[in-house]
């Protein structure tokens, strides 16, 4: 049975930073918009901050829809399902906000994620921080159970080598606006603003 609950207990927390994936929802304003959904991976890149706040590590992609509807509206829902043990979904539900990679604050929100973001600050587009407004859960009986073989290391391997101006090349041609054409990823932000220490 579907429950709502007052925010994200230590327990829940420790649940959803366990599990292997999740999924991204977020659309534009616009009525005849794309909806986007999108999966995530990659053990330590999600930090639940607080019972009303997460953060996780946006690595580079060949889209670039959340980090765009986010800076139109905001809007997210996250969710995890249970692959093994008891079945259930969590859905977090939110207003989400994007530093991107170069901008003012970027490497103390990056700073968060220990070893897991540092090993991947090449190939980070931006964090996004979510204040959570709904937490619930569902009863996820309709969703498999499945063993996790490995995670992939592509993406990582694919950043080996990259150089800042590489990869303001490739969010220019790749990341500069969504489907609906909203604004992505700003040019030159990466190699053209101060890092914080």
């Amino acid at each position: 049975m579907a429950k709502v609950y007052d925010g994200i207990s230590p327990k829940l927390a420790a649940w959803i930073e366990a599990q292997p994936m999740f999924f991204v929802a977020t659309a534009p304003l616009s009525a005849d918009g794309f909806v986007n959904v999108s999966p995530k991976g990659t053990t330590g890149t999600f930090r639940v901050l607080g019972e009303r706040t997460f953060a996780y590590v946006d690595l580079t992609g060949s889209g670039v829809e959340t980090l765009a509807h986010l800076r139109e509206n905001g809007r997210i829902c996250v969710m995890f399902c249970a692959f093994d043990g008891p079945p259930n979904i969590v859905r977090l539900h939110g207003t989400g906000r994007v530093v991107i990679n170069g901008e003012p604050g970027f490497d103390a929100t990056l700073g968060q994620f220990g070893e897991a973001g540092t090993s991947r600050r090449v190939q980070t587009r931006s964090v996004i921080t979510v204040d959570v407004t709904r937490v619930s859960d569902s009863c996820g009986f309709a969703v498999p159970t499945m063993d996790l073989r490995a995670e992939r290391d592509l993406l990582d391997s694919w950043a080996v080598g990259k150089t800042p101006e590489m990869l303001d090349a490739y969010h220019a041609k790749k990341n500069a606006t969504s489907l609906d054409g909203l604004p992505g990823v700003p040019a030159g932000v990466r190699t053209a603003a101060p890092q914080d220490s």
